[in-house]
């Protein structure tokens, strides 16, 4: 025979109240937003580091291309890596020395090697930041004087 207890007396149960599971949800459901955010930062800064280590690769090796087969000449080009994800633009231009005045009335040794300014543009994607500014100097030797096409 099993007794029951008397019904004044109050049976304390263990376990969690309704009120004690949500607050615990909604921390959970914080501390996930918070992790996700941070993994979606990271994920965006390891593709910056990635697209910009390849355009420098690109940067790199059409830099080390110039004037190789061909004489380097003051111009503008441009074009474009991995079918069109990386854009390029290239300036070469006289280097002039700011340190020194213009030298409009000395003459010049036109058999005497000369510098050019190479700035290099690589971009990609739409974001200002998005780019990678190079820029050198290289210096060229006069074409002989019979040897000019």
């Amino acid at each position: 025979m099993s007794r029951r207890p008397p019904p004044t007396v109050r049976r304390f149960q263990s376990g969690y109240t309704l009120i004690e599971v949500i607050v615990a949800f909604a921390v959970l459901a914080l501390a996930l937003a918070l992790l996700l955010g941070t993994l979606s930062g990271a994920s965006k800064q390891v593709r910056w580091a990635d697209d910009a280590g390849r355009a420098s690769l690109h940067a790199q090796s059409l830099i080390d291309q110039l004037g190789v087969g061909e004489a380097l000449a003051p111009g503008q080009r441009q074009g474009d890596f991995e079918n069109g994800r990386y854009h390029w633009q290239l300036d070469v231009s006289p280097w002039r020395d700011p340190a020194q005045p213009p030298a409009n009335d000395q003459p010049q040794d036109l058999s005497a090697p000369s510098l050019l300014a190479v700035s290099l543009r690589v971009a990609w994607g739409n974001d200002a930041n998005q780019q990678l500014q190079v820029s050198t100097l290289r210096l060229v030797q006069p074409e002989p004087a019979g040897m000019e096409p």
